[in-house]
């Protein structure tokens, strides 16, 4: 079990310290965090979100019957007490994304108990997942990812010494110029660096899926410069980024970068390591790039994932289609014109 960690690994180990719950629903709880760590490939981060979300919903059943939890318990449970559980999450100011995905986290739960015929529940499907709202990425623009780039790489501007910086460059030019997630970037063994003449990277993202990313000569040339200077040796199974001691480089260093270059650089406040893989989806998109391959590219499991990404610059897919659509003028013509601006407000009164 080297994923359950933390909070899950004390669940693990310990029934009792998961929630309120009697030993068959503990055993039961135990199991199913196992399994989704062991053969899911489930992160220890999602475990975690998981295991929590449960332990919220058993909380709340055993304060309202004064007494632990039972899979019997679960078995009985009606859609009014799951809604009744959600009420209770709205009144402490969670938010829609938070209780959709804790009501996930129950629904997987009772699924795999019914797999494992220790309860047959269908309550859980009777509650709608709350709606979140639409929260669109926020992308940096064109010339601003270049500034970040390139600031990165800048040794006597910040104060680091080369290699630190030629490792950074490299790490965020793979989540802007081939969409990488930061995890997926950190977690590449040295045998996958993308040195020339190698030009794609073969990248573990989410659930354990596999996909292969090409990378821009410019990427390909850091990684390569970042490789010669690293004061580490890195063998093959070595991660292929390395912090200053050098151990696996730690997600955190990336995102305390950014933070720095927000003020020197003037960027918005979500101008965060994931930003870039934002930026590199939108800004192929922008160039007329296909939604599919985009898709691929990012290894977004469903294409209305991706599809987000035209909420981000309809203008730029409007120029697009004009160009490239043989009836594009006559459908140009018909669209009606801009709203002439308000008139100016007269002096108060």
């Amino acid at each position: 079990m080297p994923l359950l960690r933390g909070a899950v690994m004390s669940a693990a180990a310990e029934p009792e310290a998961i929630a309120p719950a009697a030993p068959d629903l503990a055993g039961a709880m135990r199991a199913w965090l196992i399994h989704l760590g062991a053969e899911k490939g489930f992160s220890a981060h999602t475990l975690e979100a998981y295991e929590r979300d449960l332990r919220q919903l058993l909380v709340f059943l055993s304060q309202r019957q004064g007494r632990a939890v039972t899979l019997a318990d679960l078995n009985g449970l009606g859609p009014q007490q799951l809604r009744a559980f959600m009420a209770a999450r709205r009144s402490q100011d969670i938010g829609s994304r938070s209780l959709s995905r804790a009501l996930s986290a129950v629904r997987a739960f009772f699924r795999y108990l019914e797999r494992a015929k220790l309860l047959k529940n269908r309550a859980v499907l009777a509650v709608a997942l709350p709606k979140a709202p639409l929260s669109l990425p926020k992308p940096l623009t064109v010339p601003k990812a270049k500034h970040v780039v390139a600031e990165s790489g800048d040794a006597k501007a910040r104060g680091q010494e080369p290699w630190i910086a030629a490792r950074d460059q490299a790490a965020l030019l793979l989540l802007y110029g081939s969409g990488l997630r930061i995890s997926e970037a950190l977690g590449l063994p040295r045998r996958e660096a993308p040195i020339p003449p190698k030009d794609m990277v073969r990248v573990r993202g989410k659930g354990g899926k596999e996909r292969i990313v090409p990378v821009l000569p410019v990427a390909q040339s850091a990684v390569r410069d970042y490789v010669a200077i690293c004061p580490f040796p890195l063998a093959p199974a070595d991660p292929l980024f390395v912090g200053a001691k050098g151990g696996p480089l730690s997600p955190r260093i990336l995102q305390l970068l950014m933070a720095r270059m927000r003020a020197s650089l003037g960027l918005p406040e979500t101008a965060t390591p994931h930003a870039l893989r934002h930026s590199f989806a939108t800004h192929l998109l922008g160039a007329g790039a296909d939604l599919r391959a985009i898709q691929e590219l990012l290894g977004h499991a469903s294409l209305s994932t991706t599809q987000i990404y035209t909420e981000v610059d309809r203008a730029t897919l409007l120029r697009v289609y004009d160009r490239a659509h043989p009836r594009a003028g006559a459908a140009a013509s018909l669209r009606p014109a801009p709203s002439p601006p308000p008139p100016a407000a007269g002096p108060s009164e």
